[in-house]
């Protein structure tokens, strides 16, 4: 899957846990013991950064890097974006892959919302995603309770401001498909922030469903799952 995307740094004690079964704290011990080395210089600190083009052994016997995992799920309501579960069960419950605890979700979305959420095991590339300087789009069919005012696109056009906040939100796009039913385009990813933007407008969301990261659309059924295409993980990169 997408070599170009496995060509990565991240710390040793990292590389031996994705290139082995260890555990985080046995692939420690380990490193601690003087048992790996790297480039033929056996490392004793599990903090520091490789790669995978360099020459990493354990015990002698060299270690290949396990490819990153890119995953798009349908989230169903009723459930939470988190490792473990909690009063909700975790999306993770529904992934029958090998270790799905060392997944993370590129942006979460709150236990009654549904729709796309995008789970991985490469940190920089969903930094590409959820970090606000990188002006990912995310798109949201959003269901009010009151209808949609005239102005509101306007507002959100130039930003408003939200309690709390020091500033107001970036620009975003407002589509009316019917009197109670919007789409919201946003590029950013405030806590509880499409709530919050049509509180801050005198409305309140009833439902809310992402459809779209990215260009990345929706396309499974509810609790269903499917690997991004090399052509959509690097989409991220451009």
């Amino acid at each position: 899957m997408c070599k170009m995307w496995c060509r990565r740094l991240m710390r040793l004690d990292k590389y031996l846990c994705k290139s082995t079964d260890l555990t985080k704290s046995e692939a420690v011990e380990k490193i601690h013991r003087g048992e790996v080395s790297v480039n033929s210089e056996t490392v004793f600190d599990e903090s520091i950064q490789v790669h995978e083009n360099n020459t990493i052994l354990l015990k002698g016997n060299a270690l290949t890097l396990r490819a990153f995992r890119y995953i798009l799920m349908h989230k169903p309501a009723a459930t939470i974006c988190s490792n473990i579960d909690e009063v909700y069960p975790s999306l993770l419950n529904y992934l029958e892959i090998d270790k799905p605890s060392e997944l993370h979700m590129a942006g979460r979305l709150d236990a009654d919302t549904t729709g796309l959420v995008l789970i991985t095991d490469d940190g920089r590339w969903s930094f590409n995603i959820t970090s606000p300087t990188k002006s990912c789009k995310k798109v949201y069919r959003v269901t009010l309770l009151r209808d949609i005012k005239d102005d509101v696109a306007e507002r959100f056009k130039v930003g408003v401001q939200l309690q709390g906040e020091v500033n107001p939100t970036r620009p975003a796009e407002l589509e009316v498909i019917s009197p109670k039913e919007v789409l919201l385009t946003i590029t950013e990813g405030k806590f509880h922030q499409v709530k919050r933007m049509f509180a801050a407008v005198g409305n309140r969301v009833v439902k809310l469903h992402r459809e779209q990261i990215g260009e990345i659309r929706l396309d499974v059924q509810q609790g269903e799952w499917r690997y991004l295409t090399e052509d959509e993980i690097v989409s991220f990169n451009q």
